[in-house]
Order: C-alpha cells, then structure tokens, then sequence
C-alpha cells in the first residue's frame, strides 16, 4: 500500500505541475481535483461497490472540521506547487514530523523522547539550508506550503482521534467519502470568489497558449484529479493502521520518491547546498523514525 500510495503520488505532483504551469489558478484546480473525487465516491455508492456511510449529526459536525482542515491543506500544497518547484514544495513539507508531534501532544497527548525531539534538529536546519539555496524560491511557495504542513497534519491527527474514538461503521474509506465531498461543496464557491470563473473556453485558449493544447490540458487534470483521490484514499487507508507519527515518518519517506523523480522528470537546476540541505532534511527524518522505533525499547 505504501508503494501504489507514493506512485500514485509521483503521477499526481508530475500531471498537477503541467496543469499549474499552463493555468495558474491553484483553487480551481483543486476544487476540480474535489470534483473527480466526488464522481468516484458517487460511482462507488450509486454501483454499491461500497456501502454508503449512516452519520449522526455530531460525527458530521466533526467532520465538517476535518472537512475544512482538509480543503485548505490542498489548497495551500497546490498555491506552493503552482509557484514553485516540486522538490522544493516536498523538501519543505519534510518538516510535517515536526508538526505531528506537536500536534499529536496537543491532541492525543502522544509526547516525544528526548531521542525524537533530538531528530527534529536536521529536519528543521535542513530545510532551511535547503531554503535559501533553492533557485526558484518564492515567500509565497515557501509560506503556503508551512501553512499546509500545519493543517495537512492537524488533519491526519484529528482522524486518527475520530476514527479511534466514533463508532465503527464510519470506516476510513468513508470517512475520506464525506471529508472529500464536503470539501468540494465549500471550495467551488470560495474558488469563484478568490479567482473568478476560469474555466470557460477563453481561458482554456489562454492555457493552451501557453504549452498544452485543450485537449492535453483536459487529459492531464483527470488524470491529476484521479491520482489526487486515489492516493490520498490509500493515504487514509494506511493512516487507519497506524499512528500519525508513523504515517508522517511513511509521507516523509515519498518526499525522497518524489523529490528524485520530479527533478528527473523537470530537469530541475539543484546546487550543491540545495542538494545538501534536502539530504540533511531526510537524514532527519531517517533518525526520526529510528527514535520512534527504540522508543518502547526505552519504556
């Protein structure tokens, strides 16, 4: 599951940077990316391929919350994704093991080791070095991906909290149902009043202008709005499994994936300094997962 979750992945951040390149409207691509979501979700009910969820008014209430979290995480990833490289958009998002263990202490009351907190160290200085030296580095890129490291990860921990504690016929599947198509209602009109209506056939000329004819463009974003549900269903499948902590250390681990395969695949310009900030953000994140291990050993 950790292998089709970080394919998937590496599909979606390649086919959403060719969409965001041509038609820099982050919002409505991401309510698009709701959207094909949205169709799977009603496929899967209307051909009862799984069975549709029964909710009580205060789990909504509570997912309405996860709901919203989850819609400006996207959002943010995708305002980042549109402004600046791949990589760098991932190497800043290998700082979300410093944000889960915050947010699980606050939450979950899940406090780290001396040994965990210690791991944070390169992770944090790593992404700085890794900052300053990036080439095609923007406040806006650089601003909105922390933002959506703070709430992707509240997100993730809030979950894990609701699926532990409500009852179980709401499983991880549809649960992630529910928080996609909410996030989908509330995205469209937010995206029409941040960007306006971009979506007619002079915008598409305007995209195609730009490098992608209509019909690529239209191919690559269903292609992104599938990979972008598909992976993140996976990712909810497995966060079921485990803790937050250890679904952050496996999402920390796709950075790595990620960041080689997109500056492979967009020949991107990496220095030296860059190259060394990014490893030693990883290696972080290595050590991380280490302290996690040998923490019940330690107990």
């Amino acid at each position: 599951m950790f292998a089709i979750w970080y394919l998937l992945n590496i599909y979606f951040n390649i086919y959403n940077k060719q969409v965001l390149k041509v038609y820099p409207f982050p919002a409505t691509v991401t309510a698009f990316q709701f959207g094909c979501g949205t169709v799977l979700i009603l496929l899967m009910w209307g051909f009862n391929l799984y069975p549709r969820p029964k909710i009580t008014r205060s789990q909504f209430s509570a997912i309405l919350v996860l709901a919203v979290i989850h819609t400006m995480g996207n959002m943010l990833t995708n305002i980042s994704l549109g402004k600046v490289a791949v990589s760098f958009t991932h190497t800043i998002k290998a700082m979300e093991p410093f944000f889960t263990v915050v947010l699980s202490a606050l939450f979950v009351g899940e406090w780290p080791s001396l040994w965990v907190v210690s791991s944070l160290v390169p992770i944090v200085g790593g992404v700085a070095l890794a900052s300053f030296t990036e080439a095609s580095f923007n406040w806006i890129g650089f601003s909105s991906a922390m933002a959506s490291n703070l709430t992707n990860q509240s997100r993730n921990v809030l979950s894990k909290k609701f699926m532990v504690n409500k009852e179980e016929a709401l499983d991880n599947i549809n649960l992630f149902s529910i928080i996609t198509i909410i996030s989908f209602v509330l995205l469209v009109p937010i995206a029409v009043l941040m960007e306006g209506v971009k979506f007619t056939p002079s915008y598409l000329q305007f995209a195609a202008s730009q490098g992608l004819n209509v019909r690529e463009l239209c191919v690559r974003s269903l292609l992104a709005g599938f990979c972008f549900h598909t992976y993140q269903q996976v990712s909810y499948m497995i966060l079921q499994m485990v803790s937050p902590v250890t679904h952050s250390v496996g999402n920390c681990a796709k950075r790595v994936v990620v960041i080689v395969a997109s500056v492979i695949f967009f020949k991107t310009p990496v220095s030296p300094i860059n190259s060394l900030g990014t490893a030693v953000a990883l290696a972080g994140v290595f050590l991380y997962s280490r302290a996690k291990r040998i923490k019940p050993k330690a107990a």
